[in-house]
């Protein structure tokens, strides 16, 4: 009894172990198919590219703790990517450039907002309204940017591609600067009040949480980090396309599955789901150098999403067999 008592303390204090043991058997068959994994030109630029999908799935993460989920995460992304190409111009000067950074992150808020107050102050399932104002977003993002185009600043945007601040890859230093963020934040009221929201609103309710504004910050805060995440991905590529986070929203589920952060709301964290992001790339990694056809990856993020939700019914299984 006692040791059944340990593992599951500790399941719940750290969720992500199991991302965490699978992040070192995918590096290790990365290791195998490429031996130049671990150089500083290859890290730095496959932490670029997990950079945007890290964004996604820590504004998710977010949204999921508080017993919500954002279904229209990845189209605020094609939103938010439409309005900086489309803004921003080749000769764009540093104050420019900041006040059309201010602008995409108001856009992204904004798009959250109105997921928010759905959720929250109009009580509508989370599921239905994301869903549905996924279309309005995807629709806005055509109509700002009917085909991929659009520019960035070259030197901000090479600056952006090449940074390894003392030697270490940007995207170390964001995703060490997102996780300090969150540890920081569980720690005061506003985290104690999520956890309580998504692990029972009732009764969070009942003990005067203000339930209906944490609700609607989380949809706020999960559209700042799909602007960061648009933001993040016209760099790396200096133009937009009004299409580009249609795919984000299933692989932001699927890290924050991975990660150990229950869809139920309540346990969890964004540690590891920045850990699912990095497994994911790398599952593809491994795809690509396999030879494997790319649409296998489609039922490779399935059979996660199924593993991680069946896992702890089945070790249950197991131990009540086992007595």
């Amino acid at each position: 009894m006692r040791e059944r008592l340990q593992i599951k303390h500790v399941s719940l204090r750290y969720p992500f172990l199991l991302a965490l043991v699978l992040l070192v058997v995918a590096m290790l068959l990365n290791l195998l198919l490429q031996p130049n994994l671990l150089e500083l030109r290859v890290l730095n630029g496959n932490l670029r590219t997990f950079l945007p999908l890290i964004f996604v799935a820590v504004g998710q993460t977010i949204v999921i703790l508080g017993s919500g989920i954002d279904l229209s995460i990845g189209a605020i992304v094609s939103l938010v990517t439409a309005v900086l190409v489309t803004r921003m111009s080749l000769d764009a000067s540093a104050g420019q450039i900041v006040l059309v950074i201010l602008l995409a992150c108001g856009v992204g808020m904004a798009a959250g907002a109105l997921n928010g107050f759905g959720v929250a102050w109009l009580r509508l399932p989370p599921i239905v309204t994301t869903y549905a104002t996924a279309f309005i977003f995807s629709g806005l993002a055509l109509w700002i940017l009917p085909r991929p185009g659009g520019s960035m600043p070259e030197t901000f945007a090479r600056w952006y591609r090449q940074a390894t601040p003392l030697g270490i890859p940007l995207g170390i230093w964001i995703a060490a600067a997102l996780i300090l963020a969150w540890y920081f934040l569980r720690g005061t009221r506003y985290g104690s009040n999520l956890f309580a929201v998504g692990g029972n609103a009732q009764a969070a309710y009942a003990t005067a949480v203000p339930v209906t504004r944490v609700l609607f910050s989380t949809y706020v805060i999960s559209g700042l980090m799909a602007a960061l995440a648009a933001l993040a991905l016209t760099l790396g590529t200096s133009s937009g396309d009004p299409r580009i986070g249609e795919a984000m929203t299933l692989d932001s589920i699927v890290a924050v599955v991975l990660g150990g952060t229950r869809l139920s709301g309540g346990q969890g964290g964004i540690a590891g789901s920045i850990l699912g992001v990095i497994i994911l790339g790398l599952i593809r990694n491994i795809i690509s150098f396999a030879n494997v056809p790319s649409w296998y990856q489609t039922l490779v993020d399935a059979l996660i999403i199924i593993i991680a939700l069946a896992a702890p019914g089945f070790i249950q299984l197991l131990r009540r067999r086992r007595v």
